[in-house]
């Protein structure tokens, strides 16, 4: 039987969707932590962006922050935390959100930057607060680039939320884990797929999510 053959058999197997260990237990596990990664990411990143996109400070770090970020290798994070902070949630989670940040803040603060300055004018003539213009003005016209940093970020969090099954954590990375341990490659090969269609599944509901809050006008301009 191929490798391949082997995996399916696997995915088809009733065992390998019951039990504390199944499909679903481990599926569920590996979107808490790539939700709870994104949520802690969009606290971090999106008022920075916004607020550096708005005002123009800062850019510069910005843009050296985001670029030295996405330089860092997560297993190399995700070890260094585990040995600083110990074994748990908090060392991944950090870690992760330190890959999550730089696409989601680039996003930001690019949408924000990239507004039409005669859009921001026309939103002051009418007599709005900075405040105001940010919220009723750039924010909606940016929020295409916005969604799509957070998109970008979302596929590069839930494919990584693999490596915290290193440090004996759930997720879908544990069979890739057990599987190496055994040498099991049916079991890790049935791993990736299913990270691979999850990735695909959470990009798809993104889209639609970007697609659904882009204003009309914004979907039919040049």
């Amino acid at each position: 039987m191929s490798l391949l053959a082997s995996a399916l058999a696997w995915l088809a197997d009733p065992d390998s969707w019951s039990g504390s260990g199944g499909i679903p237990t481990r599926l569920l596990e590996h979107l808490a932590y790539s939700g709870l990664t994104l949520l802690l990411a969009l606290a971090v990143a999106v008022p920075l962006g916004l607020w550096v996109g708005h005002t123009g400070r800062g850019s510069g770090v910005v843009v050296a922050l985001a670029g030295a970020l996405r330089a860092l290798p997560t297993l190399g994070l995700l070890t260094l935390f585990t040995l600083l902070l110990g074994l748990g949630l908090m060392p991944p989670v950090v870690a992760l959100v330190l890959l999550a940040v730089p696409p989601i803040l680039s996003g930001a603060y690019a949408g924000i930057a990239n507004v039409s300055p005669a859009l921001k004018d026309a939103g002051t003539a009418l007599g709005m607060t900075g405040g105001q213009v940010l919220a009723r003005v750039e924010l909606p016209t940016a929020l295409p680039v916005i969604l799509g940093g957070i998109r970008s970020a979302a596929l590069q969090v839930v494919a990584t939320v693999t490596v915290v099954a290193y440090i004996n954590l759930g997720g879908l990375g544990r069979y890739l884990i057990d599987g190496l341990a055994v040498r099991d490659y049916s079991r890790m090969l049935g791993s990736v797929v299913l990270v691979a269609l999850l990735a695909l599944a959470v990009d798809a509901v993104l889209a639609l999510v970007q697609r659904l809050a882009t204003s009309p006008g914004l979907r039919l301009a040049p």
